[in-house]
């Protein structure tokens, strides 16, 4: 069986939670790729709405086992707190149901300090990171001084390397940014215990997926942020510090080209962003009030990490067209149709106007989109409610030709398309 592929088609938050906990049914094994705590998945099943942030989406499901793969960057502290939490709503959660890479990098304390002290030394020109210690923990992986998850193996190697590590970060504090050392002895102590808690789950993620496969097991890879986030393929600077795109699943699980198979890009049905950077299509005033939603539901766009409200607009087809070629995308679920509900008119952004030239595509990436205008084509809207629909046929005709034009303007088809927060209300095609 192949290694089938869930990413994020936008900037983050499109709903992949969502689409892993449907898939997930089918699966054997979910597995999250990349990333840290700066991503949150929200899956809503009965009365029950988990906020995952680090075990993978599908473990809700009860036959699932979950892996935490070498391409995370893992805060223990978090990871401990979110097992508990899914324990307490009756989820099983042990060392035969999560496995972490032991090549996983592990987010201290120190990080986060780093994170919060380097936003500010920014000032306007700020990133708008989470703040949850992502960049550092990555930043600390690539220069080849992070502490990786088999540090905790070893009692006495673990406390001598976060020691070392807390040591350099305090200097760094001190001496670059003026700020508070770290207590030291506290954190160590704290992350003893840690160390002993997440032992026993520790192993080779990437030989276990690889022995899966071969036993005709199905792997759900589940990504987290967006393709526009991606670190080489996002709107640079404005990014996350991994790989999020597709191709970063085979790097981050440690399997090789052929395992993959179907590439799922969730796409919201429109555009949304957090934090800095650009965004083409952006609206301001009553409608993007309207799109938001006031925060008092969990679907409403606040991040689910940060409680941000998120910047929102139309959506964008040059950014899709992009996110398809990135990824090698092979078919669309589309979430939050139920919310353009209401609207007389809808717009989606087909094409850029700068100057006098226009571009159906990228001409140098998502890096560079400053003066670019969105060129519109005006849709149908509906009025009626979406959430209670489960087939095709039954859907609005202004809301099936939403989602045949998005077909017809990307060439890709839409199995998917979600028209509510909980697991029921799916539309499959």
């Amino acid at each position: 069986m192949p290694l089938n592929i869930i990413v994020g088609a936008q900037w983050g938050d499109e709903g992949k939670g969502r689409v892993v906990d449907l898939l997930a049914r089918e699966a054997d094994i979910v597995a999250r790729y990349s990333g840290g705590d700066n991503a949150g998945h929200t899956v809503t099943v009965g009365e029950n709405t988990f906020k995952l942030h680090l075990l993978p989406s599908g473990i809700v499901h009860p036959h699932t086992i979950g892996l935490l793969g070498n391409g995370m960057v893992i805060n223990p502290a978090t990871l401990l707190e979110e097992i508990e939490q899914v324990r307490d709503a009756g989820v099983i959660v042990n060392p035969d149901r999560i496995k972490i890479s032991h090549a996983a990098h592990l987010i201290t304390p120190g990080h986060r300090a780093l994170d919060g002290a380097r936003e500010r030394a920014r000032g306007a020109a700020k990133i708008g990171t989470t703040g949850r210690g992502i960049g550092p923990a990555y930043t600390s992986k690539t220069n080849r001084s992070g502490m990786r998850v088999e540090a905790m193996l070893s009692s006495e190697n673990f406390k001598q390397r976060l020691a070392d590590h807390l040591d350099q970060v305090n200097y760094q504090l001190d001496v670059v940014y003026q700020e508070k050392p770290l207590d030291s002895r506290q954190i160590i102590q704290e992350f003893l215990v840690h160390a002993e808690q997440i032992r026993p789950y520790i192993t080779e993620t990437g030989e276990y997926a690889s022995h899966a496969l071969a036993d005709g097991k199905l792997i759900l890879a589940e990504g987290a942020q967006g393709t526009l986030l991606d670190l080489d393929h996002g709107t640079y600077p404005y990014v996350t510090s991994s790989t999020p795109t597709a191709p970063g699943a085979l790097i981050g699980l440690g399997l090789g080209i052929g395992s993959a198979g179907r590439v799922i890009g969730v796409v919201k049905a429109f555009q949304t962003r957090v934090g800095e950077g650009p965004f083409p299509t952006e609206l301001e005033g009553d409608l993007a009030a309207r799109l938001r939603g006031t925060g008092e539901n969990q679907w409403d766009e606040f991040g689910t990490t940060t409680g941000r409200p998120r910047r929102v607009g139309w959506l964008d087809v040059v950014l899709l067209r992009y996110a398809l070629r990135v990824n090698g995308i092979t078919e669309i679920a589309l979430t939050k149709l139920d919310i353009l509900s209401g609207f007389d008119e809808l717009k989606v952004c087909t094409a850029y106007r700068a100057g006098s030239e226009t571009y159906q595509t990228l001409p140098m990436g998502p890096g560079n989109l400053k003066g670019m205008e969105g060129v519109y084509e005006q849709l149908p809207g509906w009025q009626s409610d979406l959430t209670s629909i489960r087939q095709w046929e039954d859907l609005p005709g202004e809301a099936r030709g939403y989602v045949e034009t998005l077909e017809s303007l990307l060439g890709v088809p839409v199995r998917i398309i979600s028209v509510g927060p909980e697991r029921s209300q799916v539309v499959q095609r």
